[in-house]
């Protein structure tokens, strides 16, 4: 699973004209699945994208040094398959990608696993399938890839995840 997560000022998704989802102040997640992955790779995205320490201490002015949920931030999730395309040519190929009748079901778990690890009404996301615009302000910019992939995680990584 892969996840590009940006510090916005806010964050919206449009649907065929209309707001589905809008957050203030947050995360606005872009989720990729891919073909092999499984429950202990969205356990692992939930954990770090709730924990990852983007924001600063308003109180003793550190930077990088709270969570969404310390500060009680949004968190728009926005499945989008094209995070797994590789260019064949000048043709971009989606083949890793989670097949699309699978990845539905396998995403909506991945959003209730978001609302049960956090507040619920704080988590939002777009329409899965559909063709969406998303509107963001970047806050920074900040903007962090995470991956999955046992292949690419790093040795501190798994330990840090093991604490």
């Amino acid at each position: 699973m892969r996840a590009v997560v940006q510090r916005v000022a806010s964050a919206s998704v449009e649907v065929e004209g209309r707001v589905v989802s809008e957050i203030g102040p947050g995360l606005l997640v872009l989720v990729g699945l891919h073909e092999s992955d499984l429950e202990a790779d969205a356990d692992y995205i939930c954990r770090k994208v709730l924990n990852m320490r983007l924001f600063p201490n308003e109180k003793n002015g550190k930077a990088w040094d709270q969570s969404v949920m310390q500060r009680n931030f949004g968190v728009l999730l926005v499945s989008q398959f094209t995070l797994y395309g590789i260019l064949k040519g000048n043709r971009p190929d989606f083949h890793v990608a989670m097949p699309p009748q699978r990845a539905k079901d396998f995403y909506a778990a991945l959003v209730e696993k978001f609302r049960g690890s956090y507040t619920a009404d704080a988590v939002k996301d777009g329409i899965f399938g559909a063709m969406m615009k998303v509107n963001l302000v970047n806050d920074g910019p900040v903007t962090m890839q995470l991956d999955s992939s046992r292949t690419t995680r790093s040795a501190s990584e798994v330990s840090e995840d093991a604490q």
